[in-house]
């Protein structure tokens, strides 16, 4: 068999008893197609299979030519983030709700993986944010995110103060119930529901939106994706920074969230005819007739 795919990790959703079938289903036609098999330490736990490769995420990322992700745009959203550094291109079996990045369904699962091993697939490369926390010059934390990183008021409910500056430069001072730093994957995420615009996600670049600002004028933002966010708190109020709601920070007075490009980037596999707007159309209900 002639594919540039020869040793295929299969991730499952943690935590989910439906990902073992067809899991195990997929791993069969792969063997039968001389395809090696890696799977996670969790996968292999949760579905019970002992004979096929068993390795950390970090591990498959140096030896995996392809990873195929059964669960939800959550569980993509992880792994996405793990391989990054790896350059792995990732295809996405849908197991969640919407799946926004897990277009390959179950049914006909087989039969498009089989096709995308004999070449017929739409490369599609999406960028990553690296963010990191500062006080005081000293680094507190630092994530991927693949959505978005955001700043949001705490469990009392107060809305907080911040300042946020731009290459640098001084943009504004804003009260509100924080601030949604958006890849254009991440645009029809959190900040899609928060007001920010839809962003193609061939572009370069960043949407920042404010969450329930106190300030009507206070509007997105679209910005170069070589830009750097910094968010400075002023009245942190019990707030927490989040990354695509995997990682998450509590905040204090003065701590700095500073958001920039990451220079890895995620490569995302599609079946052959994918097509980004028929895909919001059917995602977003854009032509149902009510």
């Amino acid at each position: 068999m002639n594919t540039p795919f020869r040793t295929v990790a299969l991730i499952g959703k943690r935590k989910n008893p439906e990902v073992a079938e067809p899991l195990l289903r997929l791993a069969r036609f792969l063997e039968e197609r001389g395809i090696a098999i890696l799977l996670d330490r969790f996968t292999a736990a949760h579905v019970g299979e002992t004979r096929y490769t068993v390795l950390a995420l970090e591990d498959i990322g140096r030896q995996a030519d392809l990873a195929v992700v059964l669960g939800g745009d959550g569980t993509m959203l992880n792994i996405a983030r793990t391989f990054a550094p790896y350059d792995v291109p990732l295809v996405g079996v849908n197991q969640g709700r919407l799946g926004f990045l897990t277009d390959v369904s179950v049914e006909n699962m087989l039969e498009t993986i089989g096709a995308m091993l004999d070449g017929r697939y739409v490369t599609d490369s999406r960028m990553l944010l690296a963010a990191e926390i500062f006080n005081d010059g000293e680094s507190l934390f630092d994530v991927l995110a693949f959505n978005d990183a955001v700043v949001a008021k705490g469990l009392k409910g107060s809305m907080i103060e911040f300042d946020v500056h731009l290459d640098g430069e001084f943009l504004y001072t804003q009260r509100s119930d924080g601030l949604i730093v958006a890849t254009p994957t991440g645009s029809t995420a959190y900040a899609l529901s928060s007001g920010g615009p839809i962003l193609h996600p061939s572009l370069d670049l960043l949407a920042l939106v404010p969450i329930c600002s106190h300030t009507l004028s206070s509007r997105p933002l679209v910005v170069s994706a070589d830009s750097v966010v910094e968010v400075v708190l002023h009245e942190a109020g019990g707030a927490h920074a989040h990354f695509d709601s995997h990682s998450h920070f509590d905040l204090r007075n003065h701590d700095r969230v500073v958001v920039r490009r990451c220079p890895h980037k995620i490569r995302l596999l599609h079946p052959a005819g994918y097509d980004y707007f028929h895909m919001l159309r059917e995602k977003l209900r854009w032509s149902e007739v009510l």
